[in-house]
């Protein structure tokens, strides 16, 4: 009962300060003239508000963080029979910029959409890679495979975190002001500026204010966990980037065992043999063939022997047949991760090794490299992923020079860049433990990850998560998260991808206290879609109970590695 009475305070106190946000609005948002733009009658429907939002100006004091105040561009009705609308009702569509302080600092740019039909709710969504692209918030996410958020009656936002051009440009790491938007600020500023709209438009704050993303998403999900406690009563955060200057480290480091070693790089049809006798190996192992690693325990149980039988061990070394000793180390460089001889914020001192020889596919277009040559500026398909995201990063980020050559750079022994390497990994990174207020407040967070993932180390997101335990207690873990780790599924594609609906399971745990436990997932990759799995809480994971169709999750079972 104490426990209860305490969260049901807490919950009337972040009611009252949203309340309190939407009560100010009416005399603080202003037009262009400097008046106040809102004469609209309380019970006018929503396109007659929808189009007073044009042009209107958000002030600074409606923003936490330090701003300049937002300005609206634009705003409008969108019909339900409107060309492209797929969203199944009409909504109002506000955009606008989040102004910088400094003016060599971009704006962030934001949307927002307001159903006509609200539900009550309101959902931020996450971006990917560096960003830099304005999230529409209008299309079917993963977690909601089936409609759209926005369909579903949910009000949803989302922005670019502060700069402009794709996710695998990290240029605008020169700008101070901008690094910290990305990092975290764009999150609060966007969040702010998003409840106050949301509050005048219906004359009330949401009830329950959800957030989703993956990878870099999943990274900003734990980051407002972190930073904004009271913002949220839930989060989905897949794929999470936690500890972001480490993906970006072992990126180069796996660069440099590529392109500044010689005989180093790995050819796809080489990363392919490995894969492959992975598969002849460990598939089986969960009683199921059916092309996935379930058991990645039991099959990291042989890998010793999947590394021999890939060795050239005196055979001359053939693109297609057996690896080298160089090209063993580059796959080495990711399967052991990244230690330091320092520490990161938050006591990170490393990055947690890929599941390299358990059923990961290296081949794809963010896998390894396809050109055995260094590209001067490394792209994603040329010279891999990791590489090319972590040259980026050591190039704006750390060395803050355009022609720095990160072959050069030791992550180990960074001299004259390791304050910048641990201001960064805070700024950035979203490896605090400490959620304590997140918890005291009933928030709720479901993390889904692949086990194949060949961008974001699955084990990096577990070793988290055992980080919870040991701080809080499994128990206590137990009653706020949910993690489930998908075999075979990779960083958005995979040997299984999963689609479940996530936010459905995130909503009943929050509104009715339905906690998730095992959920049913429909497989949408090309080759096996419309198969099911169940998605296990880890550690478990699915086996096969050797009858039934070995496409219907009612098949398998989750079982203890």
């Amino acid at each position: 009962m104490k426990a209860r009475s305490r969260r049901m305070r807490l919950m009337r106190t972040v009611s009252a300060r949203a309340w309190a946000v939407a009560a100010t609005i009416a005399g603080t948002l202003l037009g262009p003239g400097a008046h106040t733009v809102f004469a609209v009658q309380k019970d006018a429907p929503l396109s007659m508000r929808c189009a007073e939002f044009a042009g209107a100006v958000l002030p600074p004091e409606l923003i936490a963080l330090p701003t300049a105040g937002a300005q609206i561009e634009s705003a409008s009705m969108v019909g339900a029979t409107a060309p492209g609308n797929q969203q199944g009702g009409e909504y109002c569509r506000i955009t606008g910029r989040i102004k910088a302080l400094k003016a060599t600092t971009p704006d962030i740019r934001f949307d927002l959409n307001l159903p006509r039909r609200w539900n009550g709710r309101a959902l931020q969504i996450g971006g990917g890679g560096y960003n830099g692209v304005v999230v529409s918030g209008t299309g079917v996410m993963p977690f909601s495979p089936d409609r759209a958020p926005l369909a579903q009656g949910y009000a949803t936002f989302g922005d670019d975190s502060g700069h402009v051009g794709d996710s695998s440009l990290a240029v605008f790491g020169l700008v101070d002001e901008a690094v910290t938007n990305f990092g975290y600020a764009h999150l609060k500023k966007t969040h702010d500026a998003a409840l106050a709209l949301i509050a005048r438009a219906y004359g009330r704050p949401p009830q329950r204010m959800y957030f989703g993303g993956g990878s870099t998403g999943g990274r900003e999900g734990y980051t407002v966990i972190q930073r904004f406690p009271d913002d949220y009563d839930g989060v989905i955060a897949n794929s999470p980037a936690l500890n972001f200057s480490g993906v970006r480290l072992i990126g180069v480091k796996l660069g440099q065992a590529e392109y500044a070693t010689p005989g180093g790089y790995v050819p796809p049809l080489l990363l392919e043999q490995v894969y492959q006798r992975t598969l002849g190996v460990c598939d089986r192992l969960d009683g199921a063939a059916d092309g996935i690693v379930s058991d990645v325990s039991a099959c990291r149980e042989h890998e010793a022997e999947i590394i021999e039988s890939l060795r050239c061990a005196g055979r001359m070394p053939s693109h297609e047949q057996c690896l080298s000793e160089p090209q063993l180390a580059t796959l080495m460089v990711l399967r052991d991760g990244l230690s330091l001889p320092y520490k990161l914020a938050w006591d990170v001192a490393g990055y947690r090794g890929y599941n390299v020889f358990q059923g990961t596919h290296l081949t794809g277009s963010l896998g390894l490299g396809h050109q055995a040559e260094r590209l001067v500026v490394p792209r994603f398909y040329a010279n891999g992923y990791l590489f090319a995201q972590g040259d980026g990063y050591v190039r704006y980020f750390v060395a803050r020079d355009a022609e720095f050559d990160s072959l050069r750079f030791d992550p180990q022994r960074p001299g004259k860049y390791r304050a910048q390497l641990i201001a960064l990994s805070e700024t950035i990174g979203a490896m605090n433990t400490d959620l304590a207020r997140y918890i005291a407040r009933g928030g709720k967070l479901i993390t889904l990850q692949g086990l194949a993932d060949e961008v974001i180390s699955p084990n990096q997101t577990i070793a988290y998560h055992q980080a919870l335990v040991d701080r809080y207690g499994v128990d206590e873990v137990n009653r706020f998260m949910r993690l489930y780790m998908v075999p075979g599924f990779q960083h958005g594609s995979g040997a299984f991808i999963p689609s479940v609906d996530l936010l459905g399971a995130l909503d009943n745990w929050v509104t009715r206290g339905a906690s998730p436990e095992t959920l049913i997932a429909t497989d949408i990759a090309a080759a096996t879609n419309g198969r099911s799995r169940p998605l296990c809480r880890y550690p478990l994971f699915p086996r096969y109970m050797g009858k039934g169709n070995v496409n219907l999750a009612s098949s398998f079972v989750c079982s203890e590695p």
